[in-house]
């Protein structure tokens, strides 16, 4: 299954990297060194490091209980192509979360960020799109609420959260792997937005 080997790799390179520090710092992402120096690896490698054991293991638990669905119901809508276009929304997730923050600090050399939150979010999102009257948690509310309405109050959370701007976690790539995810789920095959409206309005 694509979901584990992900999670299997980033979790060992995640773990190398926290003991070796000049590898962490070749990996994370900077938007200065991509754009002066060209490290264009930076866009993908900043997935595979996480900051500490709780970042890893959150991103990771995420993915874990949500890849697994949007891996399957890919296979099943896109048949032999889902494969390569599970693979397309997680590692295009990472770069497409990553592109905002890089056109805000590629001349700030001292800004760097690392995580798969937004490569994670872009499959959370996909999952939204696939089955929108789901029932999710959020947050610390006791009781599961719709899908697509986790998606919104998500939403609306990290975008304002990263227009406040005085925080070390990544709200920018957050909002913009969420917005990838349900985009390229619904690019991929567009019947799937008005069966989310069905789905929404009890129509199925």
């Amino acid at each position: 299954m694509l979901t584990l080997l992900i999670i299997a790799i980033t979790v060992f390179i995640s773990i190398t990297s926290m003991e070796n520090h000049t590898l962490k710092n070749k990996l994370m992402f900077n938007a200065y060194m991509i754009h002066n120096r060209k490290e264009w690896w930076r866009f993908f490698s900043s997935g595979l490091i996480h900051a500490d054991w709780m970042h890893l293991g959150f991103n990771m638990f995420s993915f874990y209980m949500f890849g697994r669905q949007v891996e399957t119901a890919y296979g099943y809508i896109f048949g032999s192509q889902g494969f390569l276009f599970f693979l397309l929304l997680y590692i295009g997730g990472l770069v497409m979360s990553s592109l905002y923050s890089y056109e805000k600090h590629k001349q700030n050399i001292y800004y760097n960020a690392l995580g798969a939150s937004g490569a994670v979010s872009a499959v959370v999102f996909a999952y939204i799109i696939i089955a929108p009257t789901a029932g999710l948690y959020f947050f610390f509310i006791p009781v599961p609420i719709p899908a697509y309405l986790f998606g919104l109050i998500f939403l609306g959370v990290e975008y304002y959260l990263g227009k406040r701007g005085n925080s070390n976690i990544g709200h920018d790539a957050h909002f913009w792997g969420a917005v990838y995810g349900a985009l390229l789920t619904i690019v991929l095959k567009p019947s799937l937005f008005m069966d989310f409206i069905d789905q929404i309005l009890g129509r199925v």
